[in-house]
């Protein structure tokens, strides 16, 4: 009876088996968030490779997990630039630039609103990963298909960029190209993430961070105190123009 292959002892570079650490072939960038960073291959985002974000309806937890890591990139690389395409909402500049985010290096692409296939903000991803000058791109693709994610899985690793495609939680039972595949989701005070896939062993058990980053919240906090202050100022404001009014001589 014949006898099967032994496996070798040592795999080629860039294989690695499913249940083992891949080896650290790629630069990272840390989430900001030490209990993530330590189920990810390499300590934090790949770069050169598609992230793969899955929320919740009308959630927007994408900014509390990634806030720290733009934040830092930005500084870290004084003239790059992130891209984000389209946004379900427009980003709030001034709670950004609270949270730490240099706001003048952000650029905004907005596609049509009729874009079968999210084709034209797919287009628009893969244009921002080919300009020299940007170093992150984050994409909103609910209807994006896997050849499509799979052409912006190379040209991330091309360009060597960041890249976040954010979809709908309803598309994590769907193949997908990505490395890192999270899923995210509220659980009271903490943001619950997932990690369906890495190139490592499976993770059984979620990773539990505060559901708003410290930046964040600070950032919230400073926006409601300008709120207030505003909110004085114009009551302030209305009741002098009552005094006056009740000085002032009858005609």
């Amino acid at each position: 009876m014949a006898h099967s292959p032994a496996f070798p002892l040592s795999l080629p570079p860039g294989v690695w088996q499913g249940r083992a650490w891949a080896a650290a072939q790629q630069r990272v960038q840390p989430t900001g968030h030490a209990a993530l960073d330590a189920e990810l291959p390499g300590g934090g985002w790949p770069c050169g490779a598609l992230s793969e974000l899955l929320l919740p309806p009308h959630a927007a937890c994408e900014w509390t997990l990634l806030l720290p890591a733009l934040a830092c990139l930005l500084r870290q690389d004084g003239t790059g630039r992130a891209v984000l395409v389209a946004p379900p909402q427009e980003p709030f500049g001034a709670a950004l630039h609270d949270a730490g985010v240099a706001v003048q290096r952000l650029c905004c692409i907005q596609p049509p609103a009729c874009d079968p296939g999210d084709g034209a903000a797919a287009w628009a991803c893969e244009q921002a990963l080919r300009c020299r000058d940007v170093c992150a791109v984050l994409a909103w693709l609910p209807q994006a298909r896997a050849a499509t994610l799979r052409r912006l899985q190379l040209a991330a690793a091309q360009h060597q960029a960041l890249l976040w495609v954010c979809r709908p939680a309803a598309q994590a039972a769907q193949a997908s190209p990505a490395p890192l595949r999270l899923a995210l989701r509220h659980q009271g005070e903490q943001l619950q993430v997932q990690v369906l896939k890495r190139r490592g062993p499976p993770l059984d058990v979620p990773v539990l961070l505060p559901a708003r980053s410290p930046a964040l919240a600070a950032a919230l906090q400073a926006q409601a105190r300008r709120r207030g202050r505003m909110q004085a100022e114009a009551r302030t404001t209305e009741d002098v123009r009552h005094v006056l009014a009740r000085l002032a001589p009858a005609p």
